[in-house]
């Protein structure tokens, strides 16, 4: 399962490099959410592909999408929302304070998750080195932010 750990972190190093090809894009087209759409069809075409090569494309039944709680559906959205930052803010605070105040914000959140077993988590309490864990992460950023 080590392997798990690098996807990871591959995936954090694209987060990092997407930010800046977001921002890019939105800037040729002139801050146009237009932008926003075409970062979407790639997302779908990426897993419409990656569906399709490995079997695991799989349409739910009624039955399936009756048993999925009401706040599930809402995961789009919050994307939605990442990507709008990213043509907003990222460009303007620089990859390393967003990147940094995007996981940071993230961790301290997730803490807070699976502490309280939210959101379908299994519960794992809020103990003192995750806490420190997370203070440390707001630090950092803070020093990383700082001009």
């Amino acid at each position: 399962m080590w392997y798990l750990y690098g996807i990871v972190l591959l995936a954090g190093v694209a987060n990092a490099i997407q930010a800046g090809q977001n921002g890019a894009l939105s800037k040729g087209f002139e801050g146009s959410l237009t932008a926003g759409l075409v970062v979407v069809a790639g997302t779908a075409t990426c897993i419409l592909v990656v569906g399709l090569l490995s079997g695991k494309l799989i349409w739910p039944t009624t039955a399936q999408v009756l048993v999925v709680p009401w706040w599930a559906w809402f995961g789009g959205v919050l994307g939605g929302g990442i990507i709008l930052a990213q043509f907003i803010v990222a460009r303007q605070i620089g990859a390393a304070p967003f990147l940094g105040m995007l996981v940071t914000a993230g961790v301290v959140t997730s803490i807070l998750l699976d502490h309280f077993g939210w959101i379908g988590f299994e519960r794992h309490p809020a103990t003192i080195w995750r806490i420190f864990g997370g203070l440390l992460m707001i630090g950092g950023v803070a020093l990383v932010a700082m001009l």
